[in-house]
């Protein structure tokens, strides 16, 4: 029942997308906000599918966190749900991206011509600036920016250490950054085609003022703050590490004692 619900869910999202963008690529001579509008309905098509097709609903809290003026939000990345979900909270809003992305058909169409953050990872300095020009100009159009500053999907439980990008755009932006954690990988699992029924639970913390402080104190903070909410909104994802943590204590404990 999941692969017949999962399957007529991925056919309907792909009978969608190829209009949407073709659409999207004829709407670039027009106005922004038309193109945001278009991608709108599409995002809202996607998960009215995603509700009523596979049964993925979505919980989200602090809102009262989200300020009025569009600013950097700093998201946790484990699936592909965040990348449209966190659309339909944050509107209208881009994410910082490879640019390989934009290279695939409809789909990378649409990305291009919603100005996406697109950036070569692999050229260093020059990314930052690119990345720093790029959000600049999406910040003050009144847009989102949308950055996972573990820099790909990790697996769940696990977590790496957060790269300076965003925090390097929200230094010399003077941008406060919002933090989210979600768990929707509970649901909906890294690259894969089956989809689970169930409840995606998005928490938005409070917003984190930068000025003043440097890239590493603003990562110390968004991951602080992230790796706390996901402990509390998955902890079945982290009862390994917990459990480890536990017997290494254990352990120190035995050693002092003998």
């Amino acid at each position: 029942m999941i692969f017949m619900r999962s399957l007529m869910f991925w056919i309907c999202v792909i009978l969608i997308t190829i209009p949407v963008g073709i659409l999207l690529s004829l709407f670039i001579p027009l106005h922004q906000s038309v193109r945001f509008f278009t991608v709108r309905l599409w995002w809202r098509a996607f998960m009215w599918l995603a509700r009523h097709i596979v049964g993925v609903k979505v919980l989200v809290k602090g809102r009262e966190n989200i300020p009025d003026k569009p600013v950097l939000v700093l998201s946790k990345h484990e699936s592909a749900w965040e990348t449209v979900g966190l659309q339909s909270i944050f509107v209208p809003a881009v994410f910082v991206l490879k640019k390989e992305l934009l290279r695939i058909p409809f789909f990378g169409w649409g990305l291009f011509a919603l100005r996406m953050i697109a950036i070569n990872r692999d050229a260093g300095r020059k990314a930052l600036q690119q990345m720093l020009e790029q959000g600049r100009n999406r910040l003050d159009s009144g847009i989102w920016v949308i950055v996972f500053p573990e820099g790909t999907r990790v697996p769940p439980g696990e977590h790496v250490p957060y790269k300076s990008g965003a925090a390097y755009l929200a230094l010399k932006t003077g941008t406060p950054v919002l933090p989210v954690a979600h768990n929707a990988v509970d649901v909906w699992p890294k690259k894969a085609f089956r989809i689970h029924a169930g409840l995606i639970t998005v928490s938005i913390g409070p917003l984190i003022a930068t000025h003043g402080l440097k890239d590493k104190e603003i990562n110390t903070a968004v991951a602080g703050w992230i790796e706390a909410e996901m402990r509390r909104i998955a902890p079945h994802r982290y009862a390994s590490a917990t459990d480890e943590a536990g017997r290494e204590n254990r352990g120190d404990d035995d050693a002092e004692t003998h």
